[in-house]
């Protein structure tokens, strides 16, 4: 049986926010990828289109989410279902860390506006 440690926890930093890898091929996933999201106050981060559906659900904190130009304000407890194709983009106006889970399946790929295509190696 898999088990990740939190010592065992690959962790990775882009635009400013820290991702912490648990469940990816690293580690024995087949399917899915699951890591927990760090988005430290004031940042924001740039929009970017998603190939693979996320669930992004928010444990600690409050964020702003724009999901196809149309942003909201999340608190914890909050789940935001991303579809594929979506463009999507998180912002932390406060003045305290948020914290997120996020699952996607493995694979994904985003696309930013400038055309930059990022592989997350949380998500591969």
């Amino acid at each position: 049986m898999p088990i990740v440690r939190t010592s065992e926890a690959v962790t990775h930093e882009i635009h400013g926010a820290r991702f912490i890898s648990y469940a990816a091929p690293l580690t024995g996933s087949k399917e899915l990828c699951a890591w927990r999201g760090e988005i430290p106050a004031g940042t924001k981060a740039p929009l970017h289109t998603v190939s693979r559906e996320e669930i992004f659900h928010l444990l600690i904190g409050e964020l702003l989410i724009t999901l196809d130009g149309r942003t909201d304000r999340i608190t914890a407890g909050d789940t935001v279902i991303v579809n594929p194709g979506a463009t999507l983009g998180v912002e932390n106006p406060t003045d305290q860390t948020a914290i997120s889970w996020v699952t996607t399946s493995i694979g994904l790929e985003a696309v930013l506006e400038d055309g930059t295509r990022i592989t997350p190696p949380w998500a591969n």
